[in-house]
């Protein structure tokens, strides 16, 4: 499978996975899948750490660099095909990052690993589920 990973999962698969499902957690560690990466889990993820809602060492900007140097992560850029499918999801709110995120498994053809309920239930793309 060709798994996108939502920002949360990306961090717990790093950080405390204990928080992924063993089913989750099976699939992120399978060689038979590829683990994909949006621009848009990069800018949440540095954004969560400037608000002081996670805390990495030694700086967020390292700490990326590192995971992203040391990781098997495919990058799934934003493009402006994404930009526009973002404007055309039935999502149940409007989070930007969410959009680009659903968006972006639907026009690559990736699953989307979250855990978020309303990534979960809108229609389009393929999800694998952290319940």
């Amino acid at each position: 499978m060709r798994l996108l990973l939502d920002t949360p999962i990306w961090l717990w698969m790093l950080i405390d996975p204990s928080h992924l499902s063993s089913p989750v957690a099976e699939q992120l560690c399978s060689e038979h899948n590829e683990l994909w990466l949006s621009p848009v889990t990069i800018w949440e993820t540095l954004l969560l750490s400037e608000k002081r809602r996670l805390e990495l060492d030694p700086d967020a900007h390292t700490w990326v660099h590192h995971q992203l140097a040391t990781g098997a992560f495919r990058e799934a850029p934003l493009t402006w095909e994404i930009a526009a499918e973002s404007r055309l999801l039935n999502l149940e709110h409007g989070d930007p990052a969410d959009r680009f995120l659903a968006a972006t498994a639907r026009v690559y053809g990736l699953t989307l690993v979250t855990a978020d309920q309303r990534l979960l239930r809108a229609p389009g793309y393929a999800v694998l589920a952290n319940v």
